[in-house]
């Protein structure tokens, strides 16, 4: 992507929870919201975990592993040809983070523009070669990776003659991300010091971190929606609803236009006529007689500022005689001045 405008990517991931008739929901409702693309984990559990997983726990009600419920989230290749069309029929771009070569050889099935790496997969490197043989475009969450990490995916990278764009998205792998661990500064470094456009992959459930993000750079946005937070699924508590992701897509397209329009303070002019409606000049609280002084207790302000002595020159008035009666109310000119 080579223009300015921010890219904003609607994460369901699992929010379907395995049901098809849910996640072709999700299209439609997404296509609502002013994302430009919509986003799945393409998981196919045999070809990405073994008998030796860690995660291979009771997970749910329904699952008994967190593998029967991954497999629970499959769908066949037809089935992901379906919703990819779906996609491209309301005007979404179709993406999925791919776990395996399986998927990623999947995915070249259904011909995407271009691969989107979850926090997990950066040192799957070879996956990342199969996906660098594609020629497409790579953008990579960071969530669990250092900066040494990161140099050496890129280095690897460039090792595969991959000229694709890279994006590099800031990410925190905490569900929900609280304030303190959301690394915005990370944003302006990771641009500075691998000189690629920045993004935020946003778990902190808010509108607040991508509309910051935006005024720090961030060219890219990713955050997971849910119908309900209260929904089941590891991603809920880290999502938005859809009301709060149209207002957060709202936010960027209003931040974009002030970003873009920066205002010249020292240009004015165009307030002068506001300024003599609202400005003020000075007025006498008191009558005072021919001859008498103006002492500061006597002085008012009154609207509009072209009526005679404007306020702010009201230090140079003071000790001042007036050369005639002037009543109450009455605005002061430099000419009634001795």
């Amino acid at each position: 992507m080579t223009d300015s405008r921010v890219f904003i990517i609607a994460e369901i991931a699992q929010a379907h929870d395995g049901s098809l008739g849910i996640l072709h929901s999700y299209i439609d409702a997404v296509a609502e919201t002013g994302a430009d693309a919509v986003k799945f984990q393409m998981h196919i559990a045999a070809a990405e975990s073994s008998l030796f997983e860690p995660f291979r726990v009771a997970f749910s009600y329904e699952d008994r592993t967190r593998y029967d419920y991954r497999k629970r989230m499959e769908f066949t290749p037809d089935q992901w040809a379906g919703i990819k069309e779906h996609c491209d029929r309301v005007g979404l771009e179709f993406l999925a983070s791919p776990f395996s070569v399986a998927a990623v050889r999947l995915l070249e099935n259904l011909m995407v523009k271009r691969y989107k790496i979850a926090s997990g997969e950066v040192r799957n490197h070879l996956m990342l070669q199969h996906i660098a043989r594609t020629g497409k475009d790579i953008w990579i969450s960071t969530g669990m990776s250092s900066y040494d990490e990161i140099d050496e995916t890129l280095s690897f990278l460039d090792e595969c003659d991959a000229s694709q764009e890279r994006v590099l998205f800031q990410c925190t792998t905490a569900y929900p991300t609280p304030p303190e661990q959301l690394g915005l500064n990370v944003i302006t470094e990771m641009a500075t010091r691998f000189n690629l456009p920045v993004g935020l992959s946003d778990h902190s459930a808010t509108i607040y971190a991508p509309l910051a993000a935006v005024t720090l750079g961030a060219r890219y946005l990713e955050s997971h929606v849910v119908f309900d937070k209260c929904m089941f699924g590891p991603d809920s508590p880290a999502s938005l609803t859809l009301a709060e992701f149209r207002q957060m897509a709202e936010g960027v397209r209003f931040l974009e236009q002030a970003l873009a329009n920066p205002v010249n303070k020292d240009d004015a002019l165009r307030f002068d006529e506001i300024k003599r409606m609202f400005g003020k000049s000075l007025a006498l609280s008191f009558p005072l007689a021919r001859g008498e002084l103006l002492t500061f207790e006597i002085l008012e302000s009154k609207k509009p500022a072209d009526r005679g002595v404007p306020a702010e020159s009201f230090r140079q008035v003071l000790g001042k005689r007036v050369k005639r009666s002037v009543e109450a109310g009455e605005f002061l000119k430099w000419e009634d001045l001795e």
